[in-house]
C-alpha cells in the first residue's frame, strides 16, 4: 500500500473511532488495518496512536498528523465526486447531518423510497443538535432549521415552512391551569432547549427594562427531547409543527396561546460551497424538495 493510502486509511481510522470500525468500512480486516497503521508509523518515525484495550487515542504527533491525512482525504473525495458527476449517475456514501427530531419524525420516514430510486447510494446519517463543521466532519448534506446556519460560507436550499405551535398535555394544564397570554407564562413551567438560545426567546414583556425570564425547571439538548417532555406533563414547550401534529389531533397535546406562534422559521438542505455538488448530492436535494412541497406532509 502506497503511503498515501495508508494516510487515507489512517484518517478513516481516527473518524471512525477504532481499528475494528474502520475496518469494517473499508471491508478489511482490523488485523490488516492495525497492520498498515503500524507501517505508517515505522515510516514516519514516530507512534501516532495509542492502542488500549479501550480503543485508541491520538498522540500528540498523532494529533498534527491527522489533519494533514484528513487534508488530503478529503481531497481524494473530492476528485471523486469531481469524476462521478461526469457521469451524472448518483452513486457513492452520502454523509448526513440533521437534527434528532426532524431527522426521526420527518426525515427518516422518506429515505427508503430515495435509496430504492437510487441503489448504488450509501448512506451515513448523524442525528445531532450540536454545532458541526460541515468541511471537516465531511458532511455531504445538513437539515437544518433557519436560527441554526451560523456558517456564511454553506448554501442553504428552503425545504419548509416551520410553524413552532405552544402546547401543553391535557394533563398539565388541568393540574396548572392553561395560560391565556405571555405574562401569566411566569406562573408556569417552561421546558428549554440549551443547544439555541434564540429558541427561548418568546418576546416577553419587560420588566424594569430587562426581559422576563421564563420559569423553568428543566433544560436539555434536543427538540426531541423538549417534546417527550411536553407529553410527559413536565411543563409547556413551544415545537414545531412537523413534530407535534399528529399529537394535536389526537388530543396529546393542547395547543394553546395560537397568537403567539413563531412562524420565522424554515427547514433547509445545507451544503458546502467548497466542494462540488455531486449527483448524490444533488439527487438527494431535489428529493427532498419535493417530498416536502410545496405543502409539506404535516400540513396536507
Amino acid at each position: 500500500m502506497e503511503l498515501s493510502s495508508r494516510m487515507v486509511l489512517f484518517a478513516r481510522v481516527v473518524d471512525e473511532g477504532s481499528l475494528s470500525a474502520a475496518a469494517r468500512t473499508l471491508n478489511q480486516s482490523p488485523s490488516a488495518v492495525s497492520k498498515q497503521v503500524s507501517h505508517l508509523e515505522d515510516h514516519v518515525g514516530v507512534r501516532l496512536l495509542n492502542r488500549s484495550s479501550s480503543g485508541i487515542t491520538l498522540t500528540d504527533e498523532g494529533e498534527q498528523f491527522y489533519k494533514r491525512c484528513a487534508e488530503i482525504t478529503r481531497n481524494v473525495t473530492e476528485a471523486e465526486d469531481m469524476i462521478v458527476s461526469l457521469s451524472g449517475k448518483p452513486q457513492g456514501r452520502l454523509h448526513i447531518l440533521s437534527t434528532v427530531a426532524f431527522g426521526k419524525a420527518q426525515l427518516m420516514p422518506v429515505l427508503p423510497a430515495f435509496l430504492k430510486k437510487y441503489p448504488d447510494v450509501q448512506m451515513s446519517v448523524d442525528f445531532t443538535d450540536t454545532k458541526r463543521d460541515f468541511t471537516e466532519d465531511r458532511i455531504d448534506l445538513g437539515i437544518q432549521f433557519s436560527e441554526q446556519i451560523e456558517d456564511q460560507t454553506l448554501v442553504a436550499r428552503k425545504l419548509a415552512h416551520n410553524k413552532r405551535i405552544i402546547c401543553a398535555s391535557p394533563e398539565y394544564l388541568v393540574e396548572h391551569g392553561t395560560p391565556k397570554s405571555i405574562a401569566d407564562m411566569t406562573n408556569h413551567n417552561y421546558l428549554r432547549l440549551s443547544t439555541v438560545e434564540s429558541w427561548n426567546d418568546w418576546h416577553v414583556t419587560e420588566v424594569d427594562g430587562r426581559p422576563t425570564r421564563l420559569p423553568s425547571n428543566m433544560e436539555v439538548n434536543s427538540a426531541d427531547a423538549v417534546y417527550h417532555a411536553a407529553l410527559a406533563g413536565i411543563g409547556i414547550a413551544r415545537l414545531s409543527e412537523y413534530l407535534i401534529a399528529p399529537d394535536l389531533a389526537s388530543g396529546r397535546l393542547v395547543r394553546i396561546m395560537p397568537e403567539h406562534e413563531d412562524n420565522s422559521s424554515s427547514v433547509y438542505a445545507v451544503y458546502s460551497s467548497r466542494r462540488n455538488l455531486s449527483p448524490k448530492v444533488r439527487a438527494l436535494i431535489d428529493f427532498l424538495v419535493e417530498a416536502y412541497g410545496p405543502v409539506p406532509p404535516w400540513e396536507r
